[in-house]
């Protein structure tokens, strides 16, 4: 690994810029070099390209206490809190998110999502498949897929970018693995830490890298340094590329928030830098750096927003949490709106599985892998609706369960792919379809 280290200016309320430029298996924060190179240009949207968002809630969002309030059920399930109607007549959801109701004819809530593994895991909501029976190499996240069959927008932005930070359940901090496609299309991780093992392009900080000479020469020391080892083989046939790369500062514009309007910056707030016990920070400013970098050329940009797992005190933590993601969310819709963003950003919004309909003794609720929800924006899709149902406790999908497939497959319709055609090979030669078999873009959305 070869880290570059800046000096100490903040990005994204608390990371800082010495996290940023970060070389491994020759890539760039895992992007590989030859990736990198091949720039595509598109046409006929706004944004030039079409991209996706997902907004990972880790540990179990409590989908009775969010978007499927069940007013009628005993004490001991319905809970605390009280709906409130939305902008959509015949739609509730939960009070402490207001900003939302008032958004609603712009997204879409699945409150029937099936077929959750039950893992405390990112890995489904990444890739839409269970980690069990896996195919040689694994499977390949979202982000990866979109890197591999489309590409990079702009040779000097990686396709895939993934900015949850470390977090004490590692689990949870998955920003999406490359599977059977390699390391070539894992994403740029702004936001970890470094590692023990990094080596260090040493004389240089970002604050020169303008210095082009200055920046090969200490480039060359380090290879001299190091080659006898292997690693730097190929490296030649791609040097100017990765110094064109390092040296572009479109890239380092989209991660830094300071470049932004204050008007936005304080439409989407703050939130919290600190990691929440053992899952991840509160970050608003995250789901901007998201729209910054697909504006950028960034195809898929995956986030992780702070800790959803309640055994106990789960409508205290909620009081908190609630009004931050309703914020944040709502910011992020409506930027995507107010720049004509809507038809080529997608936007998905979920946590590995819901939580029990019966609250426990702590006042919390339990992992409850048999029905979730899931929020959808943008992507042209049609929003200002509810699909799907739970029954009266909210434990089971009592209309139109929806697959994880499903989704991922609404989401490669929308970014131009068709999932009955296009297949991956994987490192046993296998063509591999980009969802489980009979898994169909969603009618009520495309």
């Amino acid at each position: 690994m070869l880290t570059i280290f800046g000096n100490s200016s903040r990005f994204c309320d608390g990371v800082s810029r010495r996290n940023f430029l970060r070389i491994g298996a020759l890539g760039l924060g895992g992007i590989a070099l030859p990736q990198l190179l091949h720039a595509e240009s598109q046409s006929g949207t706004r944004l030039g390209h079409k991209a996706v968002i997902m907004v990972f809630l880790p540990g179990g969002p409590s989908h009775q206490d969010m978007f499927d309030l069940k007013t009628e059920a005993p004490s001991e399930v319905r809970g605390e809190f009280k709906p409130i109607s939305t902008r959509v007549p015949g739609i509730q959801i939960c009070e402490h998110l207001p900003r939302l109701a008032g958004l609603m004819d712009k997204f879409a809530i699945i409150r029937s999502m099936v077929g959750c593994s039950g893992d405390h895991d990112a890995f489904q909501c990444l890739t839409g498949r269970p980690l069990s029976n896996q195919p040689p190499g694994g499977w390949p996240c979202l982000g990866s897929v979109l890197s591999k069959t489309q590409g990079p927008v702009n040779s000097l932005v990686p396709p895939f970018v993934g900015l949850a930070p470390k977090m004490g359940e590692m689990r949870w901090a998955r920003t999406g693995d490359p599977g059977f496609l390699g390391v070539g299309h894992a994403p740029f991780q702004p936001n970890k830490g470094a590692g023990k093992d990094d080596m260090i392009l040493n004389g240089i900080t970002l604050d020169r890298l303008s210095d082009r000479k200055r920046l090969l020469g200490s480039f060359d020391q380090f290879r001299r340094d190091v080659d006898s080892s292997g690693m730097m083989s190929g490296l030649d046939a791609f040097n100017e590329q990765a110094f064109g790369i390092l040296t572009s500062s479109k890239l380092m514009e989209a991660l830094d928030v300071e470049r932004e309007d204050p008007g936005i910056r304080s439409m989407y707030g703050k939130g919290d830098a600190r990691n929440r016990d053992d899952g991840g920070p509160k970050l608003m400013e995250h789901m901007l750096v998201a729209r910054r970098l697909v504006e950028a050329g960034a195809r898929c940009v995956t986030l992780a927003f702070s800790r959803w797992d309640h055994h106990g005190d789960n409508f205290g933590a909620l009081r908190q949490d609630l009004p931050l993601l309703d914020r944040g969310l709502s910011a992020l819709i409506t930027d995507l709106h107010q720049r004509g963003l809507d038809k080529d950003v997608s936007v998905v919004v979920w946590g590995e599985f819901g939580r029990t309909p019966f609250i426990n003794k702590d006042a919390g609720r339990d992992h409850w892998p048999r029905v979730s929800c899931a929020l959808l924006a943008g992507g042209g899709m049609r929003t200002g609706q509810v699909i799907g149902s739970t029954d009266r406790l909210g434990g089971e999908a009592s209309a139109r369960p929806v697959q994880f497939g499903e989704v991922f497959a609404t989401l490669y319709h929308n970014m131009g792919l068709d999932v009955n055609k296009v297949t991956l090979p994987d490192l046993s030669g296998r063509p591999q379809y980009l969802v489980d078999q009979g898994a169909q873009p969603m009618r009520e959305l495309v």
